[in-house]
């Protein structure tokens, strides 16, 4: 759940590319024979919820460097033309890392001028500084220098129509009076959570592997990416509202209504794999009207409202100041838009990088879970995930290589300065500064075999060190949310429920095999576990 990310510039449908991996295991005919596990969440191991500061909080920064200050290269192109022949190099030309790595090397820069999509029509001011390496991209973080007001989605904003005519929590500045309030109230929402997250995941994804097995059993291959959809969409309602989607008048259908009311708010960065024509006048040059989605909207809206009076969280939106339909609104787009549009591309790259790695870390991980549980009495718990370091490792790396939240904007207070690796720059009083998050993440100045998975990357004291560098939740893993910045609300929320697909896993399988194309993630086989 992110107060500003997740997702999600991240929450993209891109079918231009594909690519192929599986893992070298065989299936097995090994019986399941593991003792039952049980699922517990322990009172005692409570997460605690951040107090929040009175004031923005600052990210710390790199000392002042001692080089001279250097003009920014790079240039914006004629008005109009040069953002729209940006815009189809970004999308077809060149293709999003192309887009930016070609400039890299024109520029000898990671800090350039460029524009970003989508420009005209929608977008009044396409013109961005690009920040492509670890030690300039945590300025984007850093509240007290820089602003966040309606940057969610990047250069535009998408209509208030799609969120009841509100300003939702993530397209706020911590200088609005608003944002301390909404934040505080995901907090609550979390707090008052906390003891259902982890036998309702149990729950929900023991029924998405079931569903798994099912197909794998009559086709010979499932599709890990629907079920995951249904299952994740299962686990949030239940965990944070305590209501099951099937059970009301939603039934089945939360997630294709999410998937088209996120489409009209993210279509200007999208590309579907239509026609470019198509494409360009449809998506990228004028707003789907709101009204096509009204009606889906008003569904999630009575379906969030129900589940939320059910319990005391719009009591506690009254008592902070907000009313109870701008807390049900900031739920959907918490809920929907940050933690289900999280998960549902997070959880397939966990899938995919796991299963690309293998079965010798398959083998590591299946051990070191099943063992720690075993030792904390057969029960999963808070301090029994502690006790998994390859695990923690695992998932923290998937997020610094494939980052679920890959854009990051914010417009500078003041003039600033900023340095990369090799160069200083200076940025003027309200410029935009826009990061790509996996190029930061994946810097090799930063991270030694940076383009690889390396699961035990974040193990032992210098590992964990390295963890300041994984930036996924709009600010660094070594921090914490707060009301006075924009790192995500949901930063622990996100990174438990990343650990327990892993126990889940790995409880029950000694291995699986994968496909992946596109973003669609294709289980081919499933291997019980067999100690």
């Amino acid at each position: 759940m992110a107060s500003t990310s997740l997702s999600f510039p991240s929450f993209q449908i891109h079918l231009r590319s594909s690519k192929r991996s599986s893992s070298s295991s065989k299936p097995s005919t090994c019986r399941f024979s593991t003792r039952p596990i049980k699922i517990t969440a322990s009172v005692s191991e409570k997460p605690s919820v951040p107090v929040p500061p009175l004031q923005p909080t600052a990210v710390p920064s790199e000392p002042p460097s001692k080089q001279p200050i250097q003009k920014i290269p790079g240039n914006y192109g004629l008005p109009f033309f040069g953002p729209i022949k940006d815009r189809v190099d970004f999308f077809y030309n060149q293709g999003r890392v192309e887009y930016f790595q070609s400039r890299v090397q024109k520029y000898q820069s990671t800090v350039y001028r460029a524009n970003m999509p989508p420009g005209p029509f929608i977008s009044s001011n396409p013109n961005v500084i690009v920040l492509l390496d670890g030690k300039s991209f945590p300025i984007l973080f850093d509240v007290t220098k820089v602003e966040k007001k309606d940057l969610f989605t990047g250069t535009y904003m998408p209509s208030t129509e799609l969120t009841g005519g509100y300003r939702v929590l993530s397209y706020l500045d911590p200088s609005e009076p608003s944002h301390a309030k909404l934040k505080q109230l995901l907090f609550f929402l979390l707090k008052s959570s906390r003891d259902k997250v982890i036998p309702e995941f149990h729950s929900s994804y023991t029924e998405l592997f079931e569903t798994l097995e099912s197909e794998l059993a009559g086709k010979g291959r499932a599709n890990f990416s629907d079920a995951n959809d249904t299952a994740a969409f299962n686990f949030l309602s239940r965990s944070l509202y305590g209501t099951n989607p099937a059970d009301t008048k939603l039934g089945l259908e939360g997630p294709k209504l999410i998937s088209l009311w996120v489409l009209l708010q993210l279509a200007p960065i999208l590309t579907l794999g239509l026609p470019r024509p198509v494409e360009e006048l449809l998506l990228h040059t004028f707003r789907l009207p709101p009204i096509l989605v009204k009606k889906n909207y008003q569904r999630l809206y009575d379906f969030f409202y129900a589940a939320a009076s059910s319990g005391d969280v719009l009591d506690e939106a009254e008592r902070l100041g907000i009313s109870r339909e701008e807390a049900c609104h900031n739920f959907i787009f918490a809920t929907c838009f940050n933690s289900f549009g999280g998960m549902k591309i997070l959880f397939p790259n966990l899938i995919k990088w796991i299963g690309r790695a293998g079965v010798k870390l398959h083998a590591q991980l299946a051990e070191e879970i099943r063992s720690a549980v075993r030792s904390n009495g057969g029960k999963v718990t808070m301090a029994a995930l502690e006790k998994m370091p390859l695990m923690k490792s695992a998932v923290f790396e998937v997020f610094r290589i494939e980052p679920p939240v890959p854009f990051q904007y914010a417009k500078a207070k003041k003039d600033l300065i900023i340095s990369s690796h090799d160069a200083t720059f200076e940025v003027k009083e309200g410029e935009m500064l826009f990061g790509y998050q996996p190029f930061a993440t994946k810097d090799p100045k930063i991270f030694y075999r940076s383009e690889e998975f390396v699961a035990d990357r974040f193990v032992g004291d210098d590992g964990e060190k390295m963890l300041k560098h994984v930036l996924w939740s709009n600010g660094p893993e070594t921090q914490n949310p707060t009301v006075g910045n924009k790192q995500c609300a949901g930063k622990d929320f996100v990174v438990l429920a990343s650990r327990l697909m892993l126990v889940e896993l790995f409880l029950r399988y000694d291995s699986f095999e994968i496909e992946v194309e596109s973003s669609s993630v294709t289980i081919t086989s499933l291997k019980r576990a067999s100690f």
